[in-house]
């Protein structure tokens, strides 16, 4: 199987360490970014949205980070991840969802604005509003694993994976964050984990 996209993006980063998680060696190919090779038909025939990653698996392409993490799991290690049962599934579901529809816009302002632009381009209202918003986010995070010791549940499973990869810049930015403590120690929980060193403890850029 080959992983199309670079090492520094965080939707990459999600397959990547989830590869490692289940013992799958993943081909990654450098793509996008300052790789280039999106803008063309040979790559729209992998994801017509001409965007990254895809997963490679024969003549199947699979697009959409978390969808492919699924796709991993599903065909590959079934049953592992707290995947076990459709009730330890839907509990994976709704934090790589809310990863997605609730935490991503408000962390995209703040990270692009704070790392990807320079002084001058740098929108400074925008980056406040998404530090703002991004704080309450994770603090709902935070509570949530005052009660539990992963997002998944009793056990590290694959709804630990896309807020983790967030996680990581967020603790890893000259930012002033709020004192979320159950959140740090989850945080620090991952970072004992061998793919999550390898590939989400990356330089943040």
């Amino acid at each position: 199987m080959r992983l199309l996209g670079r090492s520094n993006s965080v939707n990459v980063k999600k397959v990547m360490w989830c590869a490692q998680e289940l013992g799958i060696a993943l081909e990654r190919v450098d793509m996008g970014g300052p790789f280039g090779g999106l803008d063309n038909d040979e790559f729209r025939a992998r994801n017509p949205n001409a965007l990254i990653p895809v997963l490679e698996d024969g003549e199947l392409m699979v697009w959409e980070s978390n969808a492919i993490v699924r796709y991993l799991v599903a065909s590959k290690a079934p049953g592992s991840l707290a995947t076990q049962n459709p009730a330890s599934i839907a509990r994976c579901d709704m934090w790589m969802d809310w990863a997605l529809s609730t935490l991503s816009f408000p962390f995209r302002e703040l990270f692009w604005n704070k790392v990807r632009m320079t002084e001058e381009t740098r929108d400074h209202a925008a980056m406040a509003r998404g530090l703002k918003i991004t704080g309450e986010k994770l603090a709902v995070v935070d509570r949530v694993l005052s009660q539990q010791p992963w997002l998944s549940g009793d056990e590290f499973g694959i709804g630990d994976i896309p807020v983790g990869c967030y996680a990581y810049a967020w603790f890893n930015m000259d930012i002033e964050r709020p004192e979320l403590p159950h959140l740090h120690a989850w945080y620090e929980r991952l970072t004992q984990r061998e793919g999550y060193q390898a590939h989400v403890m990356l330089p943040v850029t």
